[in-house]
């Protein structure tokens, strides 16, 4: 058996206007060709995939076409996406017969002009290999699902937990790679597509409303003709005429079944969406206020507004101004990215005192900071520290820059956002030594867990902000929750 794989992945953020380039994929690697199995051998979706058909004893050679990840951000830009449909088909033509392809997506990009680039990409290949030949899907659980998904894959596959499962989602799909190839089954899928968002503060699935939505999907695969339950709540920053919540059900070759199964987990999605809406956060002074006063730290404050997993720019300076303006004594690590800061404080070099404004320039959201601090270090920015299914990374030039009480992490680009501790430690800094640490992210905080006392989410404003109903939508289907008064998820 000759199996093809790719691996492309970016969510979009619509309310984040800086462009995601190639650039920004080429920060954590673009690989091509025998390549991709050396550097994700044993992780990801590829390595889960790969050591799943192994392990199922069934004999395949592998043909790896391209492999490309970028941080989450605002829509890619039309080079780029030209750059991957170019390296899909012409990969796909060139690589001779194939019994199967496997493509691990995200599910919710967007591009210059494009909403449904997943869709775009998956038309190339069905184009190349025809009606006949298995596309196994791999999509994050936050993508928007697309009728042109469903109708152009065999099989869609969903992670199973946030934080994300990306290994065990690659090895769903090379389990069911082997049930398709060796086992003969019949995949057929039904999507029930639901008119809801709601914010990101109960996405985790070990409590709360999404345990018990992504427990039902458990429960249905107890049925051996139910290969595959995928629920996929989208990320709440997807601007698409055709964006929402879906349930994806894959049987054996029975479609009813899959129908009816797929409304029944939206009914239950349905009639939990004011749970979903519940907030936890506190207001920006009050969660300083809260985390000065902590017994011991580290506290984490949440920077809801600012969620550079979700999209944002990393930009916020909202936090920041309240700890300066409060006159927090306790030490506090905070993240920042801003090319045109960095640029200053490398220009001014390391010692040097500078007085300058941060934060703000990339979103109408918040305002340019003035802030006085020290240089204490300037480095290139790559990062040998695995995020998600990736190796290492390159956050260009990056600046330790201390004002007050706060040491800030600087850099050009994304990379991890100090959304994790061993970023720090690359950089000379224990972030253990800290009373609180600013993460841009509103849920992954498992990486901070070991070390973390308390989290508080902070409600601050921007493109990731979990007031959803004051993002300034313009493309998603109306009416829909909780935009508008609607009472069913059919619309």
């Amino acid at each position: 058996m000759r199996i093809a794989i790719i691996h492309i992945g970016q969510e979009t953020n619509d309310f984040n206007k800086l462009p995601t380039t190639l650039a920004d994929f080429a920060a954590f690697g673009i690989y091509q060709g025998a390549e991709i199995l050396d550097r994700m051998k044993g992780a990801g979706q590829v390595g889960g995939c790969v050591d799943a058909v192994a392990d199922g004893g069934m004999a395949v050679e592998w043909v790896p076409i391209i492999s490309a990840w970028a941080m989450a951000g605002g829509r890619i830009d039309t080079p780029s996406r030209l750059f991957f449909e170019e390296r899909i088909g012409t990969g796909l033509r060139h690589a001779g017969r194939l019994d199967a392809l496997v493509f691990h997506l995200h599910g919710a990009c967007s591009a210059e002009g494009v909403d449904d680039v997943e869709g775009a990409q998956l038309a190339i290949c069905r184009a190349v290999l025809g009606p006949d030949v298995p596309i196994l899907v791999s999509l994050d659980h936050h993508a928007n699902v697309t009728q042109a998904m469903v109708d152009l894959s065999t099989a869609i596959l969903g992670h199973r937990t946030q934080p994300h499962d990306v290994y065990d989602t690659g090895r769903l799909a090379g389990d069911m790679l082997v049930r398709i190839l060796r086992d003969r089954v019949k995949p057929v899928m039904a999507m029930a597509k639901l008119r809801l968002i709601t914010h990101q503060e109960q996405y985790l699935t070990a409590a709360g409303p999404m345990k018990i939505w992504f427990d039902q999907a458990r429960a249905m695969e107890a049925d051996p003709s139910v290969l595959h339950v995928a629920p996929c709540p989208m990320q709440p920053w997807l601007d698409v005429a055709e964006g929402g919540w879906a349930v994806v059900v894959v049987t054996n070759g029975d479609k009813v079944k899959a129908e009816k199964l797929a409304a029944e987990s939206a009914d239950l999605a349905w009639s939990m969406r004011d749970d979903f809406m519940l907030k936890e956060a506190v207001s920006v002074d009050d969660a300083v206020r809260m985390a000065d006063a902590a017994d011991h730290g580290v506290v984490v404050l949440s920077d809801t507004g600012d969620t550079v997993f979700g999209g944002t720019a990393g930009d916020s300076n909202l936090i920041l101004e309240a700890i300066l303006r409060l006159g927090i004594k306790a030490r506090v690590l905070m993240p920042l990215i801003e090319a045109s800061t960095v640029a200053t404080l490398v220009a001014a070099g390391e010692g040097a005192t500078v007085t300058l404004a941060v934060g703000g320039s990339s979103t109408g959201f918040f305002k340019p900071l003035t802030i006085a601090g020290v240089v204490r270090k300037i480095a290139d920015g790559h990062v040998k520290v695995p995020v998600f299914q990736q190796p290492e990374f390159d956050q260009g030039r990056t600046v330790i820059f201390e004002t007050g009480p706060v040491t800030l992490l600087i850099s050009e680009r994304t990379g991890a956002a100090g959304n994790v501790p061993d970023v720090y430690r690359a950089f000379g800094i224990e972030p253990a030594d800290y009373k609180m640490a600013v993460l841009k992210t509103a849920s992954n905080f498992q990486f901070f867990k070991s070390i973390t006392s308390q989290v508080i989410r902070v409600d601050t404003s921007g493109p990731g902000q979990s007031n959803v109903v004051g993002l300034p939508w313009r493309r998603v289907p109306r009416p829909i929750f909780p935009l508008d008064p609607i009472s069913s998820w059919r619309g």
